[in-house]
């Protein structure tokens, strides 16, 4: 059978044109950003410079495209159609009359509906083990450097020792097969995805213990919600059935959470051991707070600058380290259309062709770029402030 293709210039208008919804979400949030950055507080600050209106845009991009996925998409990312097997750009699919606009891959998958729906498992996994290891660290980090003595001693200790590991080898080491199949990746999980809500619970009743009446319906609320996101997470066990995790998913988490927490943890000490020698934080002990209270209503506010610089360059390398495992074969199931299986089932074919391997691997480079760009931007605005 004959394929028609088109040009390079409809492959590029095509490609454009299919991401509508994407342009027009970027138009209406940069419009509304710029019209009241000066009530947004540091995200407003962010478009004052350049570099923070790039961040924000490249990473708001591809937030958009994984939600618009579906829309932007053509064709279902494991969709094959035999007679587009490893197809160059800008062929027609005979049967829908769509174009294969990045081309086929080997297995005769669209390449560029994968790299789009690859951005959804990305911007999921990513942030949320990033925000998993950030209460984790946080949680640890704050006795640490707030009392010292034995319980710095013990954790620091317990943080070098994870951190003195081979990153990639430990990676490897929770995600292959022979761990997977043992239950020590659920108990893991169970105990990393606890402190959440311990870390909400804690703060709940040092800002309430004074009203009990708010207290008690802010900690049932934490209890749920945490338990039934912990049911969910960890067992699969949600009543509901809206919050579930594969087994792959799962181990990439805890492997993101168990390689990340001792970083977060060794930022959030140092900040601590500094901020606690400050006068309100003096003024607070002389008020007979609780210490826990001190932590996390008087140190921690007070550290969320470098914290929040540090979780965007922590989802940049969390999203390299997916897509080495995918390169790998270590990450999500084979016919995951994430970015590291993408890049990994491309590089069979670079000696005869190109094009399957550049998309997922201009879409992980953009994202990261973002993030990079993002972090930059925050640190100048943390350094103003």
């Amino acid at each position: 059978m004959d394929i028609e293709y088109i040009g390079a210039f409809g492959i590029i208008l095509g490609a454009l044109a299919r991401f509508w919804p994407v342009w027009t979400a970027l138009a209406i949030i940069l419009v509304l950003s710029l019209r009241f950055k000066k009530s947004l507080g540091l995200y407003g600050q962010l478009f004052d410079t350049g570099v923070g209106v790039a961040g924000v845009m490249i990473c708001l991009f591809w937030l958009f495209t994984a939600i618009f996925a579906g829309t932007v998409a053509p064709f279902d990312p494991l969709a094959q159609f035999p007679v587009m097997k490893s197809i160059l750009p800008g062929a027609i699919e005979p049967g829908s009359g769509q174009a294969f606009l990045f081309g086929g891959d080997r297995l005769a998958r669209d390449v560029f509906s994968r790299m789009v729906y690859g951005s959804q498992i990305v911007l999921i996994i990513a942030p949320a083990a990033t925000l998993f290891a950030l209460m984790v660290g946080t949680t640890l980090g704050l006795p640490a450097g707030y009392y010292g003595g034995r319980v710095d001693s013990i954790l620091s200790f317990l943080a070098n020792l994870v951190l003195a590991f081979p990153v990639i080898l430990l990676f490897y080491l929770l995600v292959t097969p022979g761990i997977r199949e043992t239950p020590i990746p659920q108990w893991m999980a169970g105990f990393f995805f606890i402190f959440p809500i311990v870390f909400f619970s804690l703060l709940f009743y040092t800002r309430f213990r004074g009203r009990p009446e708010l207290l008690a319906i802010q900690l049932a609320l934490t209890l749920v919600i945490g338990g039934w996101v912990y049911a969910g997470l960890v067992f699969d066990a949600d009543p509901l059935g809206i919050i579930s995790i594969s087994s792959n998913q799962l181990n990439i988490f805890v492997a993101v959470v168990f390689a990340s927490s001792p970083g977060v943890f060794r930022i959030v000490r140092g900040l601590v051991m500094d901020i606690k020698t400050r006068d309100y934080v003096a003024a607070a002990q002389t008020r007979g707070e609780n210490p826990w209270y001190i932590m996390l209503w008087e140190v921690l506010p007070n550290a969320r600058g470098p914290l929040i610089v540090d979780v965007c360059l922590r989802i940049g390398y969390t999203t390299i380290l997916l897509g080495t495992l995918g390169y790998f074969g270590l990450g999500l199931a084979p016919e995951s259309p994430d970015w590291g299986t993408g890049i990994k089932e491309s590089s069979r074919l670079l000696r005869a062709s190109v094009h399957p391997a550049l998309p997922p691997v201009f879409a992980l480079m953009s994202f990261v770029l973002g993030l990079n760009l993002l972090a930059d931007a925050l640190r100048e605005q943390s350094l103003k402030d």
